[in-house]
C-alpha cells in the first residue's frame, strides 16, 4: 500500500502544485494522472518514487510505503543511451530471469546484447526501459508518459502489460484511448483561477465516465450560476428604481410635512439595507466554472482550391544515410485533404513528413506551417513565447498574440518566460498560434497531439477537424486518426499504402 498524507508540493517561486492531498493506492490498482501539461505531475511521481527534485520545489507531508516503488521516466537520459542495452539493464544480469521477463514485454531476445540505447526507436526505448524497471521486481509501478512515441501496435500492447501487471500502479498518459481501456481511477491535477490555486480530484471510476461526470457538473454548476447572476441583476434593478422613487421623493417634498420626511428618512434607511444585502450576495455568487483546458482559439477562413495539387510525390527510396527505410512511395494530395501516416517505429513517418516540409515550405503559391516532433528544429528556445509570436513591430500584433495565449491559459508570467523553461505541451501550444496567426492554408503536422493532455486533445481536434486547409500528419493518437483525418497511409518498407 502507498499513502500520501497532507501532501503538499510547492515551487521555490512561490507557486503550489499539489496542496494538502491524501490519497491511498491500494493493491493492482490502475490510476491515471491527468492534468494540463506544466501542472506538475512529473514532478508530483518523483517525490512519491524518492527522486530528488530539491532544485526545484518543496514539500511537506508524508509519504509512507512499505513496498518497492519502480519509476519509468517520460525519457531514457542522454547520460545512458551510449550504454549497450545490458548494461543499462544491469551490470550483473541473472539471464534466466532477464529472459523470463521477455515474453513479457514482447522484446526480441537479440535486442538484449551490444546495441546501444541511442540506435533504439522510441517504442524499443519503452520496452527496454520497462524491461529494466521489472528486472528490480518493484511492487508498485510509476509511469510518467509510457506511451510518447508509440505506435499503434506498441500502444495495444502497453494496454494489455497494464491491464494485466500485478503490480499496482499510477501512470501519466496523453493517450485517451489508453486511458478508457486501463484506468480504474482517475487523479485529476488542476491549476485554477489563472494558475494561482492548485486542486486535486480523485474519482473512482473510469475515464470516460469520469469525462462525462465532470462535464455534466460543469454544466449544472454554470446553469446554476447564471440563473444566480440574473436573478439578482433583476432585484438590483428593482432596487435602484426604489432608491431612485425615494430619493425623489425626499428632494421634492414640502418643508411643511416633517412626519412625511420621517417616514421617508426611514424608508431611504431600509432601502440602504437592502443595498448591503444585494452586495453581500453579490459577493457570495456561485462562480462560473471555466475548466483548466477551455481553449478559444481557431483558424479563421482559409481560402484554397479543393482541386489545387498540393502534394505529387514520387520517391524511389527513403533513406536515412545508408538505410533504406521505404521504397516506390507515392503520394498525391489536393486542396482539401486531410491525410494521416502510420506505421510502426523506425519506419521513417518523421523522416518522410520532414522531406515533404521542406518542398512545401518554399512553395510561394501556399501557405505552409510545419510543426515538428523537435520543436527546436523550429523555435528558439531563448526567445520569450511573445518574442516568438509578434515580429517587434506593430503593437496590435504584440496585442492578438497575449491574446491568443491568454486564450490557451498562458499567465502573463509565462508569456515572459523563456521558451526553454515551459512544459513540451506549452510549446506545442506556441506553435499552433503561430499556424494560426500566420494564416497557414497547408499544415504539416508530425504527431501534433502528443504533449497535450487529454482533456485539452479534444478541442484541438475539433479546431483540426474544422479547418478549412490542407492537412499533412503524422500520428498514432487514434481519436486523432479517427476524428480528424479522412485519408490514411501506412509506411512500411514497400511504401505507402492506404490504410482501412
Amino acid at each position: 500500500m502507498l499513502k500520501t498524507d497532507h501532501l503538499t508540493i510547492t515551487t521555490y517561486k512561490g507557486r503550489v502544485l499539489l496542496n494538502d492531498f491524501s490519497f491511498v493506492l491500494n493493491k493492482k490498482d490502475k490510476i491515471a494522472l491527468i492534468g494540463e501539461e506544466g501542472n506538475g505531475k512529473s514532478t508530483i511521481l518523483k517525490i512519491i518514487a524518492g527522486i530528488d527534485t530539491d532544485s526545484y520545489v518543496t514539500y511537506t507531508g508524508k509519504i509512507i510505503c512499505d513496498e518497492k516503488i519502480g519509476f519509468l521516466p517520460q525519457s531514457i537520459e542522454e547520460k545512458y543511451l551510449d550504454l549497450s542495452v545490458s548494461d543499462f539493464i544491469s551490470k550483473e544480469i541473472d539471464y534466466n530471469f532477464l529472459y523470463s521477463l521477455l515474453k513479457r514485454i514482447n522484446i526480441d531476445p537479440e535486442l538484449i546484447g551490444e546495441r546501444k540505447l541511442r540506435t533504439l526507436s522510441g517504442g524499443e526505448k519503452v520496452r527496454v526501459s520497462l524491461l529494466k524497471l521489472l528486472y528490480e521486481q518493484p511492487d508498485i509501478l510509476l509511469l510518467d508518459e509510457p506511451t510518447n512515441d508509440l505506435d499503434l501496435k506498441t500502444l495495444i500492447w502497453l494496454e494489455e502489460f497494464i491491464s494485466n501487471a500485478d503490480q499496482a500502479m499510477i501512470f501519466v498518459s496523453h493517450d485517451e484511448t489508453l486511458l478508457e481501456n486501463c484506468a480504474q481511477g482517475i487523479l485529476h491535477l488542476e491549476q485554477l483561477k489563472r494558475k494561482s490555486e492548485a486542486h486535486m480530484t480523485y474519482s473512482g471510476c473510469g475515464y470516460r465516465e469520469y469525462c462525462e461526470s465532470r462535464d455534466a457538473y460543469i454544466g449544472r454548476n454554470n446553469m446554476i450560476a447564471s440563473k444566480e447572476k440574473n436573478e439578482l441583476k433583476k432585484q438590483m434593478e428593482r432596487w435602484r428604481k426604489i432608491y431612485q422613487k425615494v430619493e425623489y421623493q425626499q428632494k421634492t417634498i414640502s418643508r411643511g410635512d416633517p412626519h412625511g420626511a420621517q417616514l421617508l428618512k426611514k424608508k431611504m434607511h431600509a432601502v440602504k439595507a437592502q443595498e448591503k444585502i444585494l452586495e453581500n450576495r453579490k459577493e457570495n455568487l456561485r462562480q462560473k466554472y471555466e475548466p483548466e483546458e477551455a481553449i478559444d482559439v481557431f483558424f479563421g477562413h482559409v481560402d484554397i482550391n479543393p482541386n489545387k495539387v498540393i502534394l505529387d510525390l514520387h520517391l524511389y527510396e527513403l533513406k536515412i544515410e545508408d538505410n533504406v527505410l521505404s521504397r516506390n512511395i507515392d503520394l498525391k494530395i489536393l486542396g482539401k485533404d486531410k491525410v494521416c501516416l502510420i506505421g510502426d517505429n523506425g519506419s521513417g513517418k518523421s523522416t518522410l513528413i520532414k522531406l515533404i516540409a521542406q518542398e512545401l515550405l518554399q512553395r510561394e503559391d501556399i501557405k505552409a506551417g510545419y510543426m515538428p516532433q523537435n520543436y527546436y528544429e523550429v523555435m528558439d528556445y531563448e526567445l520569450t513565447p511573445v518574442q516568438f509570436l509578434w515580429d517587434g513591430a506593430d503593437m496590435k500584433k504584440r496585442a492578438e498574440v497575449q491574446s491568443c495565449l491568454g486564450a490557451l491559459k498562458f499567465t502573463t508570467e509565462e508569456m515572459e518566460h523563456k521558451i526553454a523553461d515551459l512544459s513540451e505541451g506549452q510549446k506545442c501550444k506556441i506553435l499552433l498560434i503561430s499556424l494560426i496567426l500566420n494564416q497557414c492554408n497547408v499544415l504539416i503536422l508530425d504527431e501534433p497531439t502528443r504533449n497535450l493532455s487529454p482533456l485539452s486533445n479534444p478541442i484541438i481536434r475539433k479546431i483540426l477537424n474544422d479547418y478549412e486547409g490542407t492537412i499533412i500528419s503524422v500520428s498514432h493518437d487514434r481519436k486523432f486518426i479517427d476524428e480528424v483525418a479522412d485519408k490514411v497511409y501506412e509506411l512500411d518498407i514497400s511504401g505507402l499504402r492506404l490504410w482501412q
